[in-house]
């Protein structure tokens, strides 16, 4: 039996076929391929191309059970690592991190970082705005269960698209990095104050949830390493506490005026103070 197609249908079935196919490469242009190892994946995105200003990403996925780390590791763990000088037309490229989550690592202390699926945004300044752009990036980081594993990849991908189909993702990204804040903002969850007191620094934080807020430090440089800030039990009214030690700040050290930055993560906001110590 010869069954005879209407050619509208034929013409209507090639145009939506023709669709999926532009879609699907449309998707892969914005998007590297995923380099994978036995306990995570990393790729590159594309957002819009618009001007001399890019926003791009890293995207991470994690098996279960299995995280990665923040800029600061906390009490322990391994800080990722990135490499762009391979990169063509680009200028700079600033790393955004999302707000981290605090873990416990085993041995009485924290680690702060991501597990399951995390992107961090990129801001890429290219040098030439009207000429093609390429990111190209070796990226250094650790997978931790028990036990951490030291990861490196390579990836590249070109900026093509003038509407990118990762725009959302790249944008939702940027909504989980804190934003600036300054002590005393008048925000429901903010930093109240920060001061000096017997060989510890306290911090005040005002928090609609005290249950649900956490507190992380880094020093001016690298080589503070200064200890998660811990909740204080007894607190003056209306207001959750946190306290650390300067021990991690590097040997005859002057800890007088030294520049701070304290993050500050509830649970559907976090921000950035930057402080100098008193």
């Amino acid at each position: 039996m010869i069954v005879k197609v209407p050619m509208r249908a034929v013409a209507g079935f090639a145009a939506a076929l023709s669709a999926s196919f532009l879609a699907i490469d449309a998707r892969a242009q914005d998007a590297s391929p995923w380099q994978r190892d036995n306990h995570s994946a990393v790729r590159l995105l594309a957002g819009s191309r618009s001007g001399a200003v890019l926003l791009g990403g890293i995207a991470v996925q994690l098996q279960p059970g299995w995280k990665t780390y923040w800029r600061t590791p906390g009490d322990s763990g391994v800080p990722p690592r990135f490499d762009f000088s391979k990169s063509e037309n680009i200028e700079a490229v600033t790393v955004l991190w999302p707000a981290p989550t605090k873990f416990d690592d085993g041995a009485g202390g924290f680690s702060l970082g991501y597990h399951d699926r995390i992107v961090l945004p990129l801001r890429i300044v290219a040098k030439t705005p009207d000429k093609p752009v390429t990111l190209r990036a070796t990226i250094n980081y650790a997978v931790c269960e028990k036990i951490c594993i030291p990861i490196e990849a390579s990836a590249e991908l070109s900026f093509n698209s003038v509407a990118s189909t990762e725009d959302s993702t790249l944008f939702a990204a940027l909504d989980t990095v804190p934003k600036p804040a300054n002590v005393g903002d008048p925000n429901p969850l903010t930093i109240r104050d920060v001061k000096r007191e017997n060989g510890q620094v306290l911090v005040d934080v005002v928090t609609p949830d005290p249950k649900a807020v956490s507190l992380f430090v880094e020093g001016p440089t690298p080589d503070w390493a200064l200890p998660v800030p811990k909740p204080v039990d007894h607190a003056p009214p209306g207001v959750q506490r946190f306290a650390f030690d300067l021990d991690g700040a590097p040997p005859g050290t002057d800890p007088q005026g030294a520049a701070l930055k304290l993050t500050l993560v509830g649970t559907d906001r976090s921000y950035e103070f930057n402080v100098n110590l008193n």
